[in-house]
């Protein structure tokens, strides 16, 4: 069984049992979370498709930490003018793994 779910703007598949990074969500490690947003649920009955959502069907997760994922340089340079700038940019993850659906 698995579903498509949208948390924190992005959507994902999944099924019970994952871990997924997605951006970062408010709470503690260990934080129980549920998503109302499921676009699609598929499983041996039969796939059920939302219009945009699926009223009574949720996601529960588990928060299992806070995550920075790697460095990503920014370089910006114009030709022939002496102009260069370099910065760095680390996105703030959250780890969660999907208990039920």
């Amino acid at each position: 069984m698995f579903a498509i779910v949208t948390i924190a703007g992005q959507q994902f598949k999944v099924s019970s049992g994952d871990e997924i990074f997605v951006h970062q969500l408010q709470g503690e490690e260990g934080d129980k979370v549920s998503f109302e947003d499921v676009l699609l649920v598929s499983g041996d009955s039969g796939t059920t498709v939302g219009t945009p959502n699926i009223s009574g069907a949720s996601v529960n997760a588990t928060i299992l930490g806070h995550q920075k994922g790697d460095k990503v340089i920014v370089f910006k340079k114009k030709r022939r003018k002496g102009y260069k700038v370099k910065n760095g940019h680390r996105q703030s993850f959250t780890k969660l793994k999907i208990d039920s659906i």
